[in-house]
């Protein structure tokens, strides 16, 4: 019997095992059909599943009846649907973390084992995300059925697992080549972010930010470098604010993560790239069917009447074509998972050397050499397990001024770390002539010391 209230009838709770016993049976026959059908329109795998869902729930009720039980109540098996459309298209457990905008990131090692960042520096371990690991690998398998995408795939087969969710966020998985699953989804949680917003961070100082808004439109070649979850990615935003509002540039990724396109006010012409996994099938040249690069992208991108090229992060064989845009174009960005600025510079020699081409470290040198013009590096500290916080800031800009002794590339140091390792004036850039036509004014560099204690006092210089 239901209870009425002043609002409607309170709906009877449906019944948790038999939810997870439908969202399983209904989500084996989900991927099946999305992969045999290619089902592009989220709102057709939504009916898709809905009608699976019905199906399932009234084989299950007829078997009540065949048994002698009482039949379900319309009630009971329309929530009973909801939540198993709940689980089918939301993240489950996980659903309420993603919707925080307080997380940053989220790492899963095994279904008990979850562990949260927030955006105050803070780490804190929350409930299980699944009842088991077989169940959170379900969880994932469906998420990469609901692609539409039938090289989205997760199995013994294919063990890992690159999803961009629907809020932007990535995710990546592992299986089966682990002990239990493990998962990370790395959140965006501010896409429109300029370089007066990095001053309020604390990443950069004003005269950082004069210096680097000065080098993005005199149109420098620019390499941002960090370890992973330094803030490449929020930095390589910022500098692209900077862009003319009507200029046209294109971002290329393997996942989407820059967002410029979802900024349409700000950015009218931007056209967005993303590489596409390839299925187990090799074709003809030995690649995987269907599979576009980076490489694929940024050679196409090359005839598209493009300004600039932002690639996402260079990490193999597209540094080359990467390199060709820089040295044909005129700033063009990208981001580079290094250490330092000076070992940035010979990671990228090292991509050229194994992107399978005939070449050699010298040539590879003058390659880079002519290319870019400045790696500006992103320094996390995570003070976090001595009672500190979490710290982002740029420490280094380092100018590459064509080729030096050894047909190395000739580096000048631009800003270096201070006593606290942020960045801080060293020395004259060779390309000040054409930051300062660009409006930056060269004096900002006499402050040796920059302006962060400025910063810390409360205001800006």
């Amino acid at each position: 019997m239901h209870l009425g209230t002043a609002t409607g009838p309170v709906l009877p709770a449906p019944d948790l095992v038999i939810v997870r016993e439908v969202r399983r049976a209904v989500a084996d026959r989900l991927a099946e059909r999305l992969q045999a059908q290619h089902v592009d329109s989220p709102d057709a795998r939504r009916e898709l599943a809905r009608s699976l869902v019905a199906a399932e729930l009234s084989e299950r009720g007829r078997e009540r009846v065949r048994r002698g039980e009482d039949p379900w109540s319309i009630d009971l098996e329309m929530v009973t649907s909801r939540a198993v459309m709940a689980a089918l298209f939301g993240l489950g457990r996980l659903q309420p973390l993603i919707d925080d905008p307080t997380v940053e990131n989220i790492e899963v090692d095994g279904h008990d084992s979850v562990w949260v960042s927030y955006a105050d520096g803070r780490d804190e371990r929350v409930p299980p995300v699944a009842d088991s690991d077989s169940e959170l690998i379900e969880i994932l398998q469906l998420l990469a059925a609901r692609t539409g995408n039938a090289e989205r795939t997760f199995s013994s087969a294919h063990p890992a697992l690159h999803l961009r969710l629907e809020d932007g966020s990535r995710l990546a998985a592992v299986a089966w080549t682990t002990p239990k699953p493990h998962v990370v989804i790395r959140r965006h949680r501010v896409r429109d972010i300029d370089l007066d917003d990095l001053i309020d961070l604390g990443t950069l100082d004003t005269v950082l930010a004069q210096f680097l808004r000065a080098a993005v439109r005199a149109g420098k070649n620019i390499v941002v470098t960090g370890l992973q979850n330094a803030g490449k990615t929020t930095l390589i935003r910022a500098l692209a604010n900077e862009f003319a509002p009507m200029e046209r540039f294109a971002t290329i990724e393997k996942e989407y993560e820059l967002h410029l396109h979802d900024l349409p006010d700000r950015h009218p012409r931007v056209v967005a790239l993303e590489a596409r996994e390839g299925s187990a099938e090799k074709d003809t040249a030995g690649r995987r069917a269907g599979e576009i690069t980076l490489s694929d992208l940024v050679v196409d991108a090359l005839r598209l009447n493009l300004r600039r090229i932002i690639v996402g992060e260079v990490r193999g064989p597209e540094v080359l074509p990467m390199l060709e845009a820089m040295s044909t174009g005129d700033g063009s960005l990208c981001t580079l998972h290094s250490r330092s600025a000076q070992h940035a510079v010979d990671r990228i020699v090292t991509l050229c050397l194994s992107a399978g081409v005939s070449m050699t470290d010298a040539f590879a040198y003058r390659l880079l050499a002519g290319s870019v013009d400045l790696f500006v590096h992103i320094e996390l500290v995570d003070e976090t397990a001595t009672g500190g916080r979490r710290q982002r800031f740029v420490s280094q800009v380092v100018e590459i001024a064509g080729l030096g002794e050894g047909n190395r590339p000739a580096t000048t140091t631009v800003f270096g770390p201070g006593p606290d390792g942020r960045a801080v004036p060293q020395h004259r850039a060779q390309c000040l002539p054409d930051l300062a036509r660009a409006g930056f004014d060269p004096s900002l560099l006499d402050y040796r010391a920059g302006t962060w204690a400025d910063l810390r006092d409360g205001g800006r210089r």
